[in-house]
């Protein structure tokens, strides 16, 4: 039985990436937690010990060896002590096994919860911190269900290997876009929160990242994209510049037969996109921003 227990623990560690070491403490405080429950004027004397070595589970209750018990909760009769250790005397400190088969039902399930619990607080720390880092990142979901009362689509987002649903509220959602259950779809990151991953379709930084990937004078920095404004299912203006003269930062953009800009445009559902020239002179951009109007 107890080979199977560090087997298993071993397992979820190899699927769920939860530290062995992080499990053997959420254990020993489930099995504490058990034997309080069960003897509840226990004192602070318990210890679980878990060998991985020998493949052992051991719970021990600390004694001192006495002539006369008087708490038995701390104390243990010297003639008691001899059947641990022969070699035990009066003031020695011995281990007293622990059956850990008498605990009662409650108190096994309560072991349980500490462990499931122990298991989900884990698997929420891991998202955390790998999601944390995908912030204002475009990440690709698939759309789990739809809620036809609110409209919320729930999609299952992943990075790397690990995986966390998210919700997509109506307001971040491209107007006109219709979203059907299975659907693949760019989202970008705002903001984690703990395991909520809040993310959006509506988002200026959706149009950054897209051109980021489909433009690689733009991924390595030979273009910069200064500003965007967007009306999220109607149309986006985006300000692009580049330091070297030689460069169209617009021509990059737009890339060869449009084929750049037309990736993304179908990404975001036909949006409208104007690509438009940065300048430090308010005049000269403006009169970008507003053409072909003179």
């Amino acid at each position: 039985m107890n080979a199977e227990f560090f087997d298993a623990v071993a397992d979820i560690e190899k699927e769920k990436g939860i530290p062995r070491e992080y499990m053997y403490e959420k254990i020993r405080q489930a099995m504490l937690t058990a034997f309080r429950k069960d003897t509840p004027d226990c004192e602070d004397n318990v210890e679980v010990i878990l060998d991985e070595t020998k493949k052992k589970i051991e719970m021990v209750v600390k004694k001192t060896v006495v002539e006369r018990v008087i708490d038995p909760y701390v104390e243990i009769s010297e003639e008691a002590a001899h059947r641990i250790s022969k070699r035990a005397k009066v003031g020695d400190i011995v281990s007293v096994p622990v059956e850990t088969k008498q605990f009662g039902r409650i108190a096994a399930q309560a072991a349980k919860q500490v462990i499931i619990q122990g298991i989900r607080e884990a698997e929420r720390g891991m998202i955390y911190e790998e999601f944390n880092s995908k912030e204002h990142e475009i990440l690709t979901g698939v759309v789990n269900k739809i809620d036809p009362r609110t409209g919320c689509a729930f999609l299952k987002i992943s990075s790397n290997s690990d995986y966390t649903e998210a919700m997509l509220a109506p307001a971040e959602c491209i107007r006109g876009e219709e979203l059907h259950e299975g659907d693949r779809i760019k989202v970008y990151v705002v903001e984690v929160r703990g395991p909520q991953v809040l993310i959006s379709r509506t988002h200026p930084g959706l149009v950054k990242r897209l051109f980021e990937l489909e433009v690689p004078e733009i991924f390595d920095g030979t273009v910069e994209i200064k500003s965007i404004a967007r009306e999220a299912g109607s149309r986006t203006k985006m300000a692009v510049w580049a330091e070297d003269p030689v460069i169209d930062p617009i021509g990059a953009c737009v890339g060869p037969k449009g084929g750049r800009v037309a990736s993304v445009v179908n990404e975001l559902g036909g949006e409208k996109i104007d690509i438009v020239k940065y300048s430090e002179v308010p005049e000269e951009f403006i009169a970008a921003a507003l053409a072909p109007s003179e």
